[in-house]
């Protein structure tokens, strides 16, 4: 708590014990034979209630005063302070007897209720600000041979930047000196630190735990993940879903219709001769208590900001609670194939040599064969050779664009690619039964095997397509521009539904669109992409998810939401997370209006009296915060 609403408890407390030391009295006490008289003791009730009431609810009354003179004249404060300085106005009437400890209890309680808001709402922000408690307040670089502290701002791209174990990395950048592990979990709500060592990219917000690095940055700082994300996040709160929306237009109409019908209520009878004024003036100021609609435009807010800060922990951002909402419907989940299902990256998956050929030659040649090349396929087939390979042993490399590479490699000619270069060489080879790249190898005109190059699925990938399943997704589908064969092999491996191949980016919009039109009308299709190549189905897509996003310019823009990690199965975690808090608000909006629609009606005909106002008022509105809460528990999703 801040100093403000320490202060405000602290009010609060003191006229809650004043209170109760004066209801004790005026209950316990014969204050009417010490006083000579009822009337006398009256007064004295009135006088004694007045003090807990002005120590609690100035404040009320006094922007009351201030709203009406800004034109705004129906919120709950001038609800309360109606309710409340009428029920003390009752003194005038005699026998309806007194009411001073309902108009007192009224306002401090509802106190009470904005006291535990704040806390709920201060809960809800430090959850989020604890997640992303990433911002730097410095970087180290050096100079005449010292490290000293600069503002990040300073920072130019291109310029070095060291830090020390247990400092936060200010600047998105490479590393050019140094090994570490990093805590990525502000970022992506990993719990296993990452690796990193020369070359390695890294983010700010990211904890250096062990070495000292030295990083060369590529970004100003305020274009850095870091500030990105601390700007995303401020701006969540910014868009507001539907279901809040409507909150806000119905308490705006809600508001002065139940105002005037209260006026109505305690004034009409009496003057057609239904009853006595004092018993209608009661009724209405009971209803105006009842009718506040605080719990509803407190609780449902919060629960879409606890949804968010939830969310945030498990390395989920949110752009704003209409993209809570959106994701919660949906029907249809579509995927990117490559870096989003699978790494990204091409790996050998087998080496198949020929019958008395070993496999471990097959892959020194290619790799002999591959050396001076920078093509993905050929960094994999490198990657995958352990042995040390000399230069010198390779002579007269030539590459066939298209078709592959023919190497010289001591006195023996090498030809690694795929079936047009054999058959150039009118090599006879054979087919593969895996799925993928197939670099076909040959020796001195022979063939003697052939290697399987494949972009290989995440751990996870199969697990996320069984969770979006569990969670009452209908249809899952891949788009991809790979070939058809890899397509299915993907697909089937990993259950999806339908898949689309050979697809171009214009062609992936396309899918998406007749995709969209197949939904039903409550249902909506989100699209998850790796943010950089599927900016234009992101947007396209009712909801739009980013994946492995940490760092990447175009998924924070694109994006709906923006997944920190490169987790698949993070997505069934956000709809669940999503259709929580739809379900959370939901339950307060039925809850808070049904209790009140219940007691506007007994408070009407008589039967409800004060106290049980202020449980229809403060008593729902604390339980609606305390259930909006839970929203911000994501442990067991």
């Amino acid at each position: 708590m801040n100093k403000k609403q320490i202060k405000w408890r602290s009010r609060i407390i003191i006229a809650l014990v004043i209170f109760f030391i004066v209801f004790a009295a005026t209950e316990f006490l014969p204050l009417g034979a010490w006083l000579g008289s009822e009337t006398n003791a009256v007064y004295l009730e009135f006088a004694l209630f007045l003090i807990p009431y002005l120590i609690a609810g100035y404040d009320v009354v006094i922007k009351a005063v201030k709203n009406i003179g800004h034109g705004q004249v129906f919120d709950e404060n001038l609800l309360m302070t109606i309710a409340t300085v009428g029920a003390f106005a009752m003194v005038f009437f005699p026998e309806t007897g007194p009411h001073m400890a309902e108009g007192a209890a009224v306002m401090l309680f509802y106190q009470v209720g904005e006291l535990f808001q704040s806390y709920a709402v201060g809960k809800s922000r430090k959850s989020i600000a604890d997640m992303m408690d990433i911002a730097p307040d410095y970087a180290n670089i050096m100079q005449d041979g010292e490290l000293i502290e600069v503002d990040p701002d300073e920072v130019e791209v291109g310029d070095e930047i060291v830090v020390k174990a247990g400092e936060r990395i200010p600047i998105d950048g490479v590393i050019v000196k140094g090994a570490s592990q990093l805590d990525t979990a502000a970022l992506t709500g990993e719990a296993v630190p990452r690796v990193v060592e020369e070359s390695a990219e890294v983010f700010s917000g990211c904890v250096n735990l062990t070495g000292v690095l030295t990083i060369r940055t590529t970004k100003p700082f305020g274009e850095s993940t870091v500030s990105r994300i601390l700007e995303l996040v401020e701006n969540a709160s910014e868009k507001k879903a539907r279901t809040e929306n409507f909150i806000t237009r119905f308490a705006r109409y809600y508001t002065p219709i139940v105002v005037i019908v209260a006026l109505i209520l305690a004034v009409v009878p009496p003057l057609l001769g239904a009853g006595a004024w004092s018993d209608w003036i009661l009724r209405g100021l009971t209803f105006l208590v009842v009718s506040c609609p605080c719990a509803l435009v407190i609780s449902v807010p919060l629960s879409f900001f606890g949804g968010i800060g939830g969310a945030s922990k498990c390395g989920i951002l949110v752009k704003g609670a209409n993209y809570l909402e959106t994701l919660a419907k949906a029907e249809t989940v579509v995927f990117d194939k490559t870096g989003t299902l699978t790494n990204g990256t091409f790996n050998v998956v087998a080496v198949h040599a020929e019958a008395d050929v070993d496999p471990d030659l097959v892959l020194s040649f290619a790799a002999y064969a591959e050396t001076y090349s920078d093509h993905p396929i050929a960094l994999s087939v490198k990657a995958a050779y352990a042995g040390e390979i000399d230069r010198a042993r390779i002579k007269d490399v030539k590459e066939e664009s298209g078709h592959g590479v023919r190497a010289q490699v001591d006195e023996h000619i090498i030809a690694v690619g795929n079936e047009k270069l054999m058959m150039a060489d009118n090599v006879a080879w054979h087919e593969c039964e895996l799925t993928g790249t197939i670099l076909h190898v040959s020796l001195d005109g022979s063939y003697i095997g052939h290697i399987v190059i494949a972009d290989v699925v995440k751990d996870d990938a199969a697990e996320a397509i069984a969770s979006l399943k569990a969670a009452g997704v209908k249809r899952t589908v891949m788009l991809t521009g790979d070939r058809d064969d890899v397509a299915r092999a993907v697909a089937e491996k990993l259950g999806i539904d339908e898949y689309r191949a050979s697809l171009l980016p214009q062609n992936k919009v396309e899918e998406v669109e007749r995709l969209i039109s197949g939904t039903s009308s409550k249902g909506t299709l989100a699209f998850v992409g790796d943010g950089i190549n599927d900016a234009p189905v992101l947007t396209r897509a009712d909801i739009g998810i980013a994946m492995g996003a940490m760092g990447s310019d175009a998924a924070i823009e694109a994006a709906d939401i923006v997944l920190m990690d490169d987790k698949p199965s993070n997505i069934a975690r956000a709809i669940r997370i999503a259709r929580k808090t739809m379900g959370i608000a939901w339950q307060n909006i039925i809850f808070a209006l049904g209790v009140k629609l219940i007691v506007l009606i007994l408070a009407a005909l008589g039967i409800a009296n004060m106290w049980l106002a202020v449980f229809a008022d403060v008593g729902v509105a604390i339980i609606a915060i305390l259930n909006a809460m839970r929203c911000m528990s994501v442990k067991n999703i």
